[in-house]
């Protein structure tokens, strides 16, 4: 076996790759076991989401000891969205300052301290400071653990590893219908809670920082401890310690702003495009179907418990989620994004129609539609809508660009996801469950024509390649005047 120190020089590339040849793949254990722990922060945020569907009813009981009405439900499920938007934007430049995993574990802390106020708070106004600080935690662990898992993943497993954040939420959501159906007081319910961001703080302080972040600061000599951790210690790190200070000269001469992406036409056409793919997963209303799950199941009538049909979409979620992975990469964006929308219209639709005809009309031979609907509808959204419109945000923008362009695509996410899940309620009282849900079907409808019309493929396509379909996309680009190049 070959223990290859050579040093960092351009001359040493092809002496390095024979020496590679030498030495064992890496080890694959400790990285899923360091993208399992940040990403239990990712389970804490599918938590936090979907609290309000077993909560609500709780709080809405005569029993209760916060007594809440219809308008301030939605405003406690609302309020974590809107700080999921202002806790996103700000966590990035902290990322860089702090650093990865020390970002992680401060927002840990504001995740455990909103557990604590809704288990001890006395009022309403206690629950909404608790929901918007969670909220301000959930947007920064969107940010920071997607980055830290992508600055210690090997390029071989990369995609891999990159799953683990939308399955983590998914089993996060899950666990928390489990324990809604099981407990029965919404203060137990956030005590239970509170133990995941400790679990998650705790097992986390034993993983080291990026080596991205370390190589960054100058600190090399940890950097290199950190990648050997991440590899083995009987791989050779140095030609990827080689690729990285490449990487991070590259991004620090290329630094942009937003005036440089609406001055290009193929950059803002992948914006336009980002945005719309963001726009349809929110409006497709996946969030309004999670808070609110057991309240729609209660509206239904069915034989079923609302909290075991409740968990049992958080089943399906976590295998659709799972298994999504397969798809993706081997079906494409594309068509999976598609049929997607349009399966989602389809069900949507007829939910939709469901509760429409059962207000004048019995349909207890029909009871189980509800659950086959928003089962479908969820496994739908888990291949496509979901998790496809942040993978394209990587694939469709230059390094250049990318940054900025996140930045846009996730607040304008939050923002609407904040506007559908505080309106749901409002637009549930105003048109009915029945016309709430087809107009939800209707904007599915929409996306799956926006998908088929203007949404370009980019399995198994470079950034350039990618940018090229862009800059001929006449659809696009006959709004737009610029006669700039790519940035």
């Amino acid at each position: 076996m070959v223990h290859s120190k050579i040093l960092q020089t351009e001359n040493s590339r092809t002496l390095l790759t024979v020496s590679e040849k030498l030495e064992k793949e890496p080890r694959k254990a400790t990285q899923f076991l360091a993208s399992a722990l940040a990403t239990l922060s990712a389970l804490c945020l599918g938590m936090c989401l979907v609290w309000t569907s077993p909560a609500l009813p709780m709080l809405e009981n005569p029993q209760s000891p916060v007594k809440i009405s219809k308008s301030e439900g939605a405003w406690i499920g609302s309020l974590l969205t809107l700080g999921a938007c202002l806790g996103a934007i700000p966590t990035g430049p902290i990322a860089n300052w702090v650093g990865r995993k020390r970002t992680l574990q401060f927002l840990a802390l504001p995740l455990f301290a909103s557990w604590m106020i809704i288990a001890y708070g006395d009022c309403v106004a206690a629950l909404y400071v608790a929901r918007f600080i969670a909220g301000v935690a959930c947007g920064g662990v969107s940010v920071a653990a997607p980055m830290y898992i992508a600055e210690l993943a090997h390029t071989s497993i990369r995609g891999t590893l990159g799953t683990f954040f939308q399955v983590l939420i998914t089993v996060g959501v899950l666990l928390e219908y489990l324990l809604g159906g099981t407990i029965t007081s919404f203060q137990y319910l956030a005590l239970a809670s509170a133990a995941f961001p400790l679990l998650f703080l705790t097992t986390f302080s034993f993983m080291p920082e990026t080596p991205v972040y370390l190589y960054t600061k100058g600190r090399i000599d940890d950097a290199r401890k950190a990648l050997q951790f991440f590899r083995g210690r009987h791989y050779s790190v140095d030609e990827e310690l080689m690729k990285i200070a490449e990487d991070i000269k590259e991004a620090t001469a290329n630094k942009t702003s937003l005036g440089d992406l609406l001055r290009s036409r193929v950059t803002l056409n992948g914006l336009v495009i980002s945005m719309a793919l963001m726009a349809f997963q929110q409006l497709s209303g996946i969030n309004a179907v999670l808070f609110y799950a057991a309240n729609i199941f209660a509206e239904t009538g069915s034989s079923m418990a609302p909290d075991t049909c409740a968990i049992l979409v958080g089943v399906v979620q976590v295998v659709a989620t799972m298994l999504s992975t397969l798809l993706i990469d081997k079906a494409g964006r594309k068509i999976l994004l598609f049929l997607s929308s349009l399966v989602m219209c389809i069900s949507l639709v007829s939910l939709g129609i469901y509760f429409h005809v059962k207000a004048t009309q019995d349909l207890a031979f029909l009871s189980s539609l509800p659950l086959v609907s928003l089962g479908l509808f969820i496994v739908m959204f888990s291949v496509g809508l979901g998790p496809i419109p942040w993978i394209m945000l990587g694939e469709i923008f230059t390094p250049k660009t990318k940054g900025v362009a996140s930045s846009i695509s996730a607040a304008f996410n939050w923002v609407l996801a904040f506007t559908v899940t505080n309106q749901y309620q409002n637009m549930n009282d105003t048109l009915g469950v029945g016309p709430t849900f087809v107009l939800f079907g209707a904007i599915c409808g929409v996306g799956a024509i926006f998908v088929s019309l203007l949404v370009p493929e980019t399995k198994g396509k470079d950034v350039e390649q990618v940018q090229g379909v862009l800059m001929g996309n006449r659809i696009l680009n006959c709004s737009c005047r610029s006669k700039s190049t790519e940035v």
